[in-house]
C-alpha cells in the first residue's frame, strides 16, 4: 500500500504504459487509469502513452483521462490524435497552475524527445531514454543544454532511463542532480531492473519513494510505476 503524502511534500510519479498493453496481452487503458489513480500523485510523467505508427494515436485517450481521473493531460502533443510527444505525456491535477510546457528534441539512433512542465517554483521533465548507453548520455547532455536556456528553478527529471546499472551511465547528471532508483520496476511480472528513476536538484529533498507493485499494476504494463515525495529545502 502506498503511504500518504507528507504535509508540505509533492508526490511525483512516472509510469511506462507500454501503450496500455498488459502482461496478459490485453490493451486496457481503463486498467492503466485505475493504477494511475491509486498513486495519489500530483504530477505524473508517462512514457509510451501513444501508439507508434502513423499519426501516433493515443493509447491512453485524453477523453478517458478527463472522465476517469482528476488529472489533465498537458498539451505537449503535436498531433491532434496523440496525448504525448514521442510517447511522452505529463498529467497534472485539474486546476494546477501551469506556467509553461516544453518539448526537448533529443539525439540518438531513433527519434526521441522529452517533455517538461513549469509549475510555480518547480520544473518537471519527463523522459524515455534510448536503448544504447551512448545515446542515453547524449540525450542527458541535450536535456541539460535545453534546461540551461530556461530560468533557474528546482528541477526534477523522471521517467524510464533504460539504464540497467545502478552505478554507471548517468554521469551527465551527477554534478547537478541527486539520482534515485526507488526500486525494481521492470519486468512487472518479475521485477529485476530499476529502469525507472528520478533525479532532482539540491533545492529539493526526497522524503519517501517507492515502486507501486500491486496485483493490478503487475498486469497493466510491463513496467511498474514509481513515485517520489519531494519537498523544497529552499526557494
Amino acid at each position: 500500500m502506498i503511504p500518504k503524502v507528507e504535509t508540505g511534500a509533492l508526490r511525483l510519479a512516472s509510469y511506462n504504459l507500454r501503450k496500455c498493453k498488459g502482461t496478459d496481452g490485453k490493451r486496457a487503458p481503463g486498467r492503466v487509469l485505475d493504477v494511475i489513480n491509486s498513486l495519489e500523485a500530483d504530477v505524473i510523467a508517462l512514457q509510451e502513452a501513444d501508439l507508434r505508427l502513423g499519426p501516433r494515436p493515443a493509447a491512453l485517450p485524453s477523453r478517458m483521462i478527463d472522465t476517469h481521473t482528476e488529472f489533465t493531460a498537458l498539451p505537449v502533443n503535436t498531433s491532434p490524435v496523440s496525448v504525448g510527444w514521442h510517447g511522452n505525456a505529463i498529467l497534472v491535477r485539474k486546476g494546477a497552475l501551469v506556467e509553461a510546457v516544453h518539448r526537448f528534441d533529443l539525439p540518438g539512433l531513433e527519434p526521441r524527445g522529452s517533455v517538461a512542465v513549469d509549475l510555480p517554483n518547480l520544473r518537471v521533465v519527463g523522459v524515455h531514454l534510448g536503448l544504447l548507453r551512448s545515446s542515453r548520455q547524449k540525450q542527458l547532455h541535450a536535456i541539460r543544454a535545453h534546461l540551461a536556456k530556461l530560468d533557474d528553478r528546482p528541477t526534477v527529471i523522471l521517467g524510464d532511463f533504460n539504464e540497467w546499472s545502478r552505478t554507471q551511465g548517468l554521469d551527465p547528471l551527477r554534478d547537478a542532480f541527486d539520482i534515485h532508483a526507488p526500486g525494481r520496476s521492470f519486468h512487472a511480472s518479475r521485477p529485476m531492473a530499476a529502469l525507472d528513476r528520478v533525479a532532482f536538484t539540491p533545492a529539493l529533498e526526497m522524503r519517501d519513494a517507492g515502486v507501486a507493485e500491486t496485483v493490478l499494476s503487475r498486469q497493466a504494463s510491463d513496467h511498474l510505476p514509481i513515485w517520489a515525495d519531494l519537498r523544497q529545502t529552499r526557494p
